[in-house]
């Protein structure tokens, strides 16, 4: 499906209150120590260099300390800080290839990928100059030194999302826009899902072996989790992705796919996420008994993910990163104008956005 066969946008759109059709199966929690785990977190940020002045600013300004504090809410400092790091290292890197210089590079996306997967298979080793991978190199050192060795193998998904970045990337350049089901796919890879996992087990040092992973309902589980995280994402950000010339979003599939208006399809995808929601609640009733001890570990774990994924649909509000310092405390019904697109799209069909 291409880009190019878009119907018109219009001058604005409605978009529901998220949080609310989440909130009655995933728990909203704040961590008291966010301040003090930033303190630290910043000034590790700051020696890495990534980013200097006014762009530097608007990038601590989407709040990735207080995202991580509303995510990760039963954290020691030691673990936020690191949780912290996590968060800007990776929005950092997903802007390299969203927005930044490698936007239109795919083999540029690449060559840092190639790079930064040199953390994850020689851990070891010295941490490399490319600021991006230094990062990983030290978030990796610290997580090994805590988690499981189910958690770090399950970190090591990090090599998948990398690659996922590149897939997104040449999709970018090449204005083609997946279907829809094969974009849900696509975007548990991209938006991290099986690292946020791995996270949510190092956050509180989880004991969760391996086999419990394979069980059809922990699985269901998983995807519809991420799933849930992953849709508020798409739209609350396509408004601000489209002005950047992206579509690589949801909410463009299911217009391409449904040959849709733009408010038809941000209803049709709140729907498929109220759907969701009823999905995690029926599976989470058929959890099977894996013994008393492991049963401790799962119930922690859930209601950690749990308090991630409200938290993040809570912080795509929280932050200015998706509605430009529009005034978005009363999410009921919010109404937000149709960003002006600062990369134009090719006009050569008649259907084409103008």
């Amino acid at each position: 499906m291409s880009v190019t066969m878009l119907r018109k946008f219009p001058s604005h759109f409605c978009l529901q209150d998220l949080t609310s059709i989440t909130a009655p199966v995933f728990e909203f929690k704040l961590n008291p120590n966010q301040e003090k785990a930033w303190e630290r977190t910043s000034a590790w940020f700051d020696s890495h260099s990534v980013y200097h002045g006014k762009k530097k600013a608007g990038f601590l300004s989407h709040r990735f300390d207080s995202y991580a504090g509303m995510s990760f809410p039963d954290a020691d400092v030691d673990h936020l800080d690191n949780c912290i790091a996590f968060f800007l290292w990776a929005f950092s890197f997903d802007d390299l290839s969203d927005e930044g210089a490698l936007q239109s590079s795919p083999e540029g996306v690449k060559r840092g990928v190639d790079i930064s997967l040199g953390v994850l298979h020689n851990p070891e080793s010295p941490p490399p100059e490319f600021p991006y991978a230094a990062m990983l190199h030290d978030i990796w050192r610290r997580f090994r030194a805590t988690a499981s060795s189910g958690a770090c193998n399950r970190q090591r998904a990090v090599e998948s999302w990398m690659w996922s970045q590149v897939e997104q990337s040449r999709n970018r350049a090449t204005d083609e826009i997946p279907l829809v089901s094969d974009f849900i796919i696509l975007r548990r890879r991209t938006i991290g899902g099986p690292i946020v996992e791995a996270m949510v087990e190092f956050s509180l040092d989880l004991q969760i072996p391996e086999y419990v992973w394979d069980h059809p309902i922990l699985d269901g589980l998983s995807k519809a989790a991420i799933d849930i995280m992953t849709w508020p994402n798409d739209l609350c950000s396509f408004n601000k992705e489209q002005s950047d010339g992206d579509f690589q979003n949801l909410v463009f599939c299911v217009m391409l796919e449904r040959d849709c208006e733009m408010q038809a399809a941000v209803d049709i995808l709140t729907g498929m996420l109220s759907q969701r929601v009823m999905d995690y609640a029926e599976l989470k009733k058929q959890m099977p008994s894996f013994g008393k001890d492991v049963d401790s570990e799962l119930a922690r774990y859930f209601k950690a993910l749990e308090q991630y994924v409200q938290g993040t649909v809570v912080w795509y509000y929280y932050s200015p990163r998706y509605f430009r310092g529009q005034d978005v405390s009363n999410k009921k019904n919010l109404v937000v104008p149709v960003y002006e697109r600062t990369v134009q799209l090719p006009s050569d069909n008649p259907q084409a956005m103008l």
